[in-house]
């Protein structure tokens, strides 16, 4: 039996009028809290909003030791068809590992017009990483430090799991971006790229590998004052504009 969510980690969504839908997805050991401002920008424009609660997150670590990428694109996957049901466009917006899934989700459906991607993971694992990965499994670590909460602002904090599971990562580099990075050069619709020069998590070189390597139209913009969690960090307002000018303008 799961634990009981974190405060402010629970899923949200928002029902509209609108014929355009966004799909907001959090991060690697993260949860809802670190996207839920900007769910709520696209909510008060007027969008049809899913904001998942990913399998394994917003609880506590034990949750997600044995979840894995199926998992994850199965809780994205489901809230995707939440939201097609009302929604006849979609925008796909992902923080991190939810950047991932936002472009495992625009490879599979027709109707995604557009993908707001912040500091995603997004290069095939090296080898070397790999089997560093599998040795220490191996040898019985489960658990490494956490990347959690890599803000610049001392006053805001990622609610994220202060662990990070070693066979959880494993499988997001294996199952996840190993089977996707393939699939960039057939991505058409427009990317909106936001990357933190700074970033601790996720280096700046994944963003610039999935710009030369998509297939559409990309859109990028620097967050020079913000480390990895942007989204609560000093150059969120300027996120959720773009954001929001950037989900009008495609779906118009």
């Amino acid at each position: 039996m799961s634990s009981s969510v974190l405060p402010g980690a629970e899923a949200w969504s928002h029902i509209s009028q609108s014929p355009v839908g966004v799909l907001v997805l959090h991060g690697f050991t993260g949860n809802p809290a670190s996207m839920r401002d900007l769910a709520e920008r696209f909510a008060e424009a007027g969008f049809n909003v899913e904001l998942p609660q990913l399998a394994g997150h917003g609880t506590c670590i034990e949750d997600m030791l044995d979840t894995s990428w199926a998992d994850w694109t199965t809780s994205a996957e489901a809230a995707y068809h939440l939201l097609a049901a009302r929604s006849r466009q979609i925008i796909v917006a992902g923080l991190s590992m939810g950047g991932s899934l936002a472009l495992w989700i625009a490879g599979l459906h027709a109707n995604v017009q557009g993908l707001v991607c912040v500091n995603p993971a997004t290069m095939p694992p090296d080898v070397a990483v790999i089997e560093m990965l599998r040795g220490m499994v191996e040898g019985g670590t489960a658990v490494m430090p956490g990347i959690g909460s890599d803000i610049a602002d001392p006053d805001a904090h990622e609610s994220a799991y202060e662990g990070t599971p070693l066979a959880c990562l494993l499988s997001l580099m294996v199952d996840g971006l190993a089977t996707i990075a393939p699939t960039y050069p057939r991505l058409k619709m427009p990317l909106l790229l936001l990357t933190s020069p700074q970033d601790h998590v996720v280096e700046p070189a994944q963003a610039d590998y999935l710009a030369e390597m998509y297939g559409g139209p990309v859109q990028r913009i620097l967050l020079e004052r913000s480390y990895h969690v942007a989204t609560q960090d000093y150059d969120k307002e300027l996120i959720f504009a773009e954001s929001v000018a950037f989900a009008q303008r495609v779906t118009a």
